[in-house]
């Protein structure tokens, strides 16, 4: 299933397997992306901010609830969905109750 939100894409996980790190790693290496593995503490907040880059994040575990401000959206992203978010596109973000095991990637 993927929805468009605001120029932002949310996939979910399409695999016959469970979204494990080494699956989405495979995955993302498959389309070309070099992701990096980041760890959130739970309720950890990031500030509003833009990126000169589409970036590319696929939960592994976890949640993280991602706000963009100027459309006044939210979207909670749990265990094996991914969003693309568009270079420039302003988005915050708050991490779990329980923390976020993540990959992220850019392109461009």
């Amino acid at each position: 299933m993927t929805t468009e939100q605001a120029l932002v894409k949310i996939t979910s996980w399409q695999g016959s397997q469970h979204p494990t790190l080494s699956n989405v790693t495979r995955l993302m290496h498959q389309q070309g992306l070099r992701p990096y593995k980041w760890q959130a503490a739970p309720n950890q907040r990031h500030p509003i901010r833009s990126h000169g880059y589409t970036k590319i994040l696929y939960v592994i575990d976890g949640t993280v609830e991602i706000t963009l401000p100027d459309n006044n959206q939210s979207i909670k992203l749990r265990a094996g969905e991914r969003i693309d978010i568009p270079a420039k596109i302003r988005h915050s973000s708050v991490i779990g109750a329980n923390g976020a095991l993540c990959l992220e990637a850019a392109i461009g």
